[in-house]
């Protein structure tokens, strides 16, 4: 749906946002737009967005419409004229590229927009500090405070952290079918061993004594996430180390995978979307990382507990790139002495 071309309200903008991918990265930024929204209540608020992201955004309630990337469309002329020909169509008067590189920028820019923020140098790169015209120097180092930032030009000194993600009743109803049959309701912890990089990736093996640990010590089963064939194989690995109350969780999409992390007891992970779904949650987390910093991108929240015991030096091509030796300095009892703490906290760690 486009808006017809007419004169610019200052009350009511029309609101581009530009973080397309990836998936935990889309979650940090749901609090610039829930403040975006806050602060316009009659404003039109779109988001440019890859798949599978648009799972979480499609029914947000601070969101009017997403507006689906094609992945690659920066490379194709034809897209390329394509995306100029839709996004014209909006009028858009501002673009909060949050994201900051050649590709999000660059629809800000084809959007005809007169107004686009993004960041400067050293969170803006490639084509984006050119494209965008206007860019802030954030002070904040987690990428959701730094995100937040963005908005500093509207007078908006001292933004909530809100995530509102958007649970649909038919994802709570397929996780709640899997956790009844179980008999696991309200009692189950969520263990993701997948990774995007092979240098997040925590050895199986301690995933195993880590769900046992959970089950020996506060009766909690576990259940192993995975997604693709490579990721149930090492799910089914898991099961097959552990010695009870293991299993291997269904096939999720992202709404399904939120609402069970929603309804977890704690929800284990190294730093990957599933980990940044389940603290928008307000689930308990433990976040695991080697390869990127947790005072940059981790698990947000006080309900969540994020564990480094070395980094993975180099730039982000090399660390992608490595091995998981700085994973690897992460002991097992440091996951599961983290447990213990989280556990034993009174309150239920959900969000407002």
């Amino acid at each position: 749906m486009s808006l017809p071309k007419q004169k610019s309200d200052p009350a009511s903008p029309r609101i581009l946002i530009t973080r397309l991918s990836h998936i935990g990265d889309c979650v940090f930024t749901l609090p610039v737009l829930c403040e975006l929204r806050r602060a316009f209540p009659q404003a039109h608020i779109c988001w440019a967005v890859e798949s599978p992201s648009h799972q979480l955004l499609d029914d947000h309630d601070a969101l009017d419409e997403t507006i689906r990337i094609p992945k690659g469309w920066v490379k194709s002329p034809g897209l390329i004229k394509e995306m100029r020909r839709q996004l014209r169509e909006y009028c858009f008067d501002l673009v909060i590229d949050p994201q900051s590189l050649t590709k999000s920028s660059a629809l800000g820019w084809l959007s005809g927009s007169k107004r686009r923020i993004g960041f400067a140098k050293p969170w803006g790169r490639e084509l984006a500090l050119l494209l965008n015209n206007e860019k802030v120097h954030p002070q904040s180092k987690h990428i959701t405070l730094r995100s937040l930032e963005l908005l500093r030009g509207f007078g908006i000194r001292n933004p909530r952290v809100e995530f509102r993600l958007p649970i649909a009743e038919e994802a709570f109803e397929a996780s709640r079918s899997f956790v009844n049959e179980h008999g696991l309701q309200g009692n189950y912890a969520l263990v993701n061993p997948g990774a995007t990089w092979n240098s997040k990736q925590w050895d199986l093996e301690r995933f195993a004594k880590v769900a046992d640990h959970l089950s020996a010590r506060h009766g909690i089963p576990s259940l192993i996430l995975w997604a693709g064939d490579e990721e149930r194989r090492a799910a089914a690995a898991i099961v097959d180390q552990a010695s009870q109350d293991i299993l291997m969780a269904p096939p999720t999409n992202l709404q399904q995978l939120a609402a069970l992390a929603s309804e977890s007891r704690l929800f284990i992970s190294g730093d990957t979307g599933p980990l940044h779904i389940a603290a928008a949650t307000g689930a308990a987390c433990i976040g695991l990382y080697g390869a990127t910093q947790p005072d940059l991108c981790g698990a947000y929240g006080d309900h969540c507990v994020n564990l480094q015991a070395a980094y993975q030096e180099g730039s982000a091509k090399q660390r992608r790139r490595a091995n998981n030796d700085a994973m690897l300095a992460l002991r097992p009892e440091l996951v599961t002495k983290a447990a213990d703490q989280l556990l034993s906290r009174s309150d239920t760690f959900r969000a407002a």
